[in-house]
């Protein structure tokens, strides 16, 4: 008589669950998290040197910053993850890479979670240990 299958935990399924994540979900994750960073570094550059009274063309545009970092983070995590995320094959031809708007739709949907979390932890977390 086989065993019963043991019951695990939530705590152990959503831990095997993020260790197995699926490689398009990670490329899409990872893609939008790079760009996010990268921007938000420039953002908290920005930010730091008008509160240390450097005198910057154009003034004070940290919500235009904001803006555009949402946009470009958005736009450049759909274009990236369409690009890096082909969709499965099915019977078709063996390696044939198709490509569709759900690749980027997955790549816009990872992005904005992303975006605000990044932005928050530079703003709330980071950019108080700066001065």
């Amino acid at each position: 008589m086989p065993e019963p299958v043991r019951q695990r935990s939530w705590a152990a399924i959503r831990w095997r669950q993020f260790r197995n994540a699926p490689r398009p979900v990670v490329r899409a994750v990872l893609s939008s998290l790079v760009v996010a960073v990268i921007l938000a570094i420039g953002y908290l550059a920005y930010d730091v040197a008008l509160g240390r009274g450097a005198d910057l063309p154009g003034g004070d545009l940290r919500v235009l910053a904001i803006a555009v970092y949402v946009v470009v983070v958005l736009v450049v995590g759909s274009v990236v993850t369409w690009l890096v995320v082909p969709q499965p094959t099915g019977s078709g031809p063996a390696g044939v890479r198709r490509r569709s708007g759900w690749s980027a739709a997955l790549g816009f949907f990872a992005a904005v979670p992303i975006a605000y979390l990044v932005m928050v932890a530079a703003t709330q977390i980071i950019r108080p240990l700066l001065g």
